[in-house]
């Protein structure tokens, strides 16, 4: 019998031993967070519930080789991370197939920051707590948020979600994503700074 309230170490290792039960109550666990992350990446509820199905059969998958080297939620997240960026990759080529543009094979994405710094020099990330994306999470302009996102380069927009929305810390997120810490708050400076910038006009600054 699961108990719901057993560590994820514990969960982990009875899925380990082939314990399904186990399985499924990691993915009540942390089913929803990681579509509400997925969700903000794609900007898409169906494609989010099908990349979210993707990410715990890779778990699935994955887990006779699983060390806890990493918490399980950082591993969740890293996963689901790398699912969307395959998700979007597939759709560019999709893209340029129909309008006969030729993709790079060299094309990886890239960060799109401003006075990127891939050395991993720390830089000041502004305070969030009046941003502005932050003040329309509480009202019905969300939709606005969704698109301003989108906008966003791949990379920016998940450290943004992953810290502005998600609540993680800038270590969490440098093992998610996999970047040194300076590179993680120089892209959350550079994507808050254009997440202000494209939501001006829905803004009643004075």
């Amino acid at each position: 019998m699961i108990c719901l309230s057993q560590p994820d170490t514990a969960l982990l290792a009875r899925c380990q031993s082939n314990d399904l039960d186990a399985f499924d109550a990691l993915v009540a666990r942390y089913k929803h967070k990681i579509y509400n992350y997925i969700f903000r990446m794609v900007g898409d509820s169906e494609e989010a519930e099908d990349l979210t199905q993707d990410v715990f059969v890779k778990m699935y998958v994955a887990l006779p080789t699983f060390r806890n080297q990493a918490s399980l939620n950082t591993w969740l997240y890293r996963i689901a991370g790398n699912i969307c960026i395959d998700a979007h990759r597939k759709k560019v080529r999709r893209e340029n197939a129909m309008s006969g543009d030729v993709l790079s094979l060299n094309d990886t994405g890239g960060d799109g920051d401003i006075g990127s710094d891939e050395q991993g020099t720390a830089r000041d990330v502004p305070d969030a707590s009046y941003e502005p994306y932050r003040l329309l999470a509480t009202t019905e302009l969300d939709s606005q948020i969704q698109m301003a996102l989108h906008k966003l380069p791949e990379k920016m927009r998940a450290v943004l979600v992953l810290h502005d929305i998600e609540g993680f810390a800038y270590e969490e997120i440098a093992a998610v994503v996999q970047c040194p810490l300076g590179t993680v708050k120089s892209r959350l400076f550079n994507a808050r700074m254009q997440m202000r910038e494209y939501l001006k006009p829905y803004l009643e600054l004075g």
